[in-house]
């Protein structure tokens, strides 16, 4: 097995101390970030200054790999000296779980202990966290009812080592009240542990879906209802909609283009006894598009006998 010299993947002596080190890794980790460099070879450049990190910057780590160096020097392959056992060892998956060490590396630190040292017990760990979003439509928001949720899971075997993702899916019940932004926590729901260890847990995070009538303002809603001019000059009722149903409301007479009329408790529902929020109906008053000449009459004579100057205090303040 070839020996890696982890000083000299980071381009440090040997008596580099820990500050020298992690600005070796930083700059080439900006280098070779297989997303951004352009250079040759990039992945398994990156690979090999991670690994040479993860050894170079903890102590233990470091200690062994100094004790074992000088055995590297003697040959193109490596082999462990008699009898030498690891004193630390490689704990738990690589940083941000995404790395793939050499052999030389499992070699030293994962699951071997080296030529004649035998196996070793690998140490339990806890499973990885996972957060997902979930998607939630308004009218789902009043039902708490039970939906399939599916979603992949990082999967590790018992060393540490990455394998393929795992696909799961759950019957998961969205509490009533639940809002945009909320994390819910499914304790145990996330990544295996490894070697033994407890699962990790799912954070589901979930976003309101945008409604094509309604808009959310906290626990209250907005709905926009368009009202002819006559409906807002003498009063009407309209239908308007809820997440619930339709209902009759009231416009009335003498109504104003951005009236805001409150509908109690049709908003989104609150948590436990707290009162839901209310629906709010903006109005909007709509002209017809066309108007035949009787009809245009009919407008002078209103307008004539009115005598309605809409910007009367408007010009005043101008």
């Amino acid at each position: 097995m070839e020996f890696k010299d982890y000083y000299a993947a980071l381009g440090v002596a040997p008596d580099a101390d820990e500050k020298a080190i992690k600005t070796a890794y930083r700059k080439l980790a900006r280098k070779y970030h297989p997303d951004v460099s352009k250079e040759p070879d990039a992945e398994a450049h990156f690979k090999e200054v991670s690994e040479a990190y993860e050894v170079l910057k903890s102590p233990e780590k470091r200690a062994e790999y100094d004790e074992l160096r000088k055995y590297g020097q003697q040959g193109p392959q490596f082999e462990a000296p008699p009898g030498w056992q690891p004193r630390g060892g490689f704990d738990g998956p690589p940083p941000e779980h995404e790395q793939d060490f050499s052999d030389f590396f499992e070699q030293i630190f994962g699951a071997r202990a080296g030529a004649g040292g035998g196996a070793r017990q690998p140490r339990a760990h806890r499973g990885q966290d996972v957060e997902m979003e979930v998607p939630l439509f308004l009218e789902e928001a009043l039902s708490g009812e039970s939906r399939p949720i599916s979603f992949s899971l990082p999967s590790y075997d018992e060393y540490g080592r990455k394998l393929p993702p795992q696909s799961k899916t759950l019957n998961v019940k969205i509490p009533v009240g639940t809002t945009d932004g909320e994390r819910i926590r499914l304790k145990g729901q996330g990544a295996a542990g490894i070697n033994g260890g407890p699962a990790g847990d799912l954070y589901l995070v979930i976003r309101l879906v945008p409604h094509p009538l309604f808009d959310v303002d906290g626990r209250d809603l907005v709905v926009t209802v368009p009202v002819a001019p006559w409906e807002a000059a003498l009063g009407a009722k309209v239908e308007v909609p809820t997440l619930g149903g339709r209902i009759n409301l009231g416009i009335p007479a003498s109504s104003q283009a951005g009236q805001r009329l409150r509908i109690k408790g049709k908003g989104l529902p609150n948590k436990g006894d707290a009162a839901p929020g209310d629906l709010y109906a903006v109005l909007k008053v709509v002209m017809p598009k066309n108007a035949d000449e009787a009809t245009r009459k009919l407008w002078e004579e209103l307008a004539a006998k009115a005598a309605f100057d809409p910007r009367a205090e408007w010009g005043k303040r101008a």
